[in-house]
């Protein structure tokens, strides 16, 4: 009876300490998933093709087939100034609304959910009152995007794609992009290979951001079991890299030639507000002169912001507009 009740402890103990890492070592698939998280739904059986009903009035959805014949699934958001001109079945005035002169923010998402999830629209909400355009899309195989398999290289180029799609039409109008959580490794990056195309942001405002995804997984709470065993980063930090999952903003930004705000909550305990430090310390000692300012705001744990609702913090439009407001002065 002791042998069993022994084995009964030991075989959970194995598969958890023994299985799970192998596996995750060696399947590729797995490893993105865990990254991507694209096939978590929430909420379920949204309907994004009718934005208002997710609470997002005077917003057009349409889709774009980029150049590798990705269909993505997209939310025009009119600034506030703007609401009360539109006609929401006529796509030639959004397009045309994009060259009027207000701001646009190009937003991309972090993983899991869609354009349309809770967080995401109030965040679109407070930039629309502050007469902001807003440009959110779904990568492919999130949302009602294309189902294609995600890849870095492949969601860098969805993001690439819509910023020249809002570079052909809003004429002047100052462009930023806003990344948040993993959407900060997939807009550093793409504005890395458009810096080498001789194309920039007029800003990039990253939202809970990591230094880069190897960190990341090391400090990322689903690691918290395995990451103090001594094979921890053979099994589980070594092989995203090795496929090609590395989302490095701490060398993009090097690349990126226009000025960052970085915004961090204190009390998140998705990505450890330190990493956004880290990012921070990074940039300021690797971008070149003339590439921009770059400034780091942390929001104190009391207001309990943590991952994902920054978005209501009172003081956030200031700190945003300020920064836009820089940039016109420049």
């Amino acid at each position: 009876n002791s042998s069993w009740d022994i084995e009964i402890y030991i075989m959970p103990f194995s598969s958890q300490f023994g299985f799970v890492p192998v596996l995750f070592r060696y399947t590729y698939p797995l490893q993105r998933t865990v990254i991507f998280l694209n096939f978590v739904k929430w909420p379920r059986n949204e309907d994004l093709k009718t934005p208002e009903k997710l609470g997002i009035p005077a917003t057009r959805n349409f889709y774009i087939k980029t150049n590798e014949d990705v269909t993505l699934g997209v939310w025009h958001v009119l600034p506030a100034s703007l609401m009360n001109d539109t006609n929401s079945t006529n796509g030639s005035f959004y397009e045309e609304s994009l060259g009027h002169g207000e701001p646009i923010i190009l937003y991309m998402h972090g993983n899991s959910g869609s354009r349309g999830s809770g967080h995401r629209v109030e965040l679109y909400t407070l930039l629309r009152n502050m007469n902001y355009h807003v440009i959110a899309f779904d990568y492919r195989s999130y949302g009602d995007s294309s189902p294609v398999t995600p890849s870095e290289i492949g969601v860098v180029s969805d993001g690439k794609f819509l910023f020249n799609w809002i570079k052909d039409r809003s004429k002047n109008a100052p462009l930023y992009v806003w990344g948040h959580s993993l959407g900060t490794g997939v807009s550093s990056h793409a504005l890395s290979l458009l810096a080498k195309e001789g194309k920039k942001a007029d800003g990039l405002i990253l939202e809970s951001p990591f230094n880069n995804l190897r960190d990341e997984l090391k400090e990322h709470p689903f690691s918290k079991l395995y990451r103090q065993l001594p094979w921890f980063e053979y099994f589980f930090v070594d092989p995203v890299g090795e496929n090609q999952l590395l989302f490095e903003t701490d060398k993009h930004l090097g690349v990126v030639m226009c000025p960052v705000l970085i915004l961090h909550a204190e009390d998140d305990m998705v990505i450890p507000y330190r990493l956004g430090k880290r990012l921070y310390n990074t940039a300021i000692q690797i971008r070149p002169k003339g590439s921009g300012a770059v400034e780091f705001v942390l929001f104190e744990s009391k207001y309990k912001y943590g991952h994902k609702y920054i978005c209501r913090s009172p003081d956030l439009p200031r700190i945003v507009s300020k920064f836009v407001m820089q940039r016109k002065l420049e």
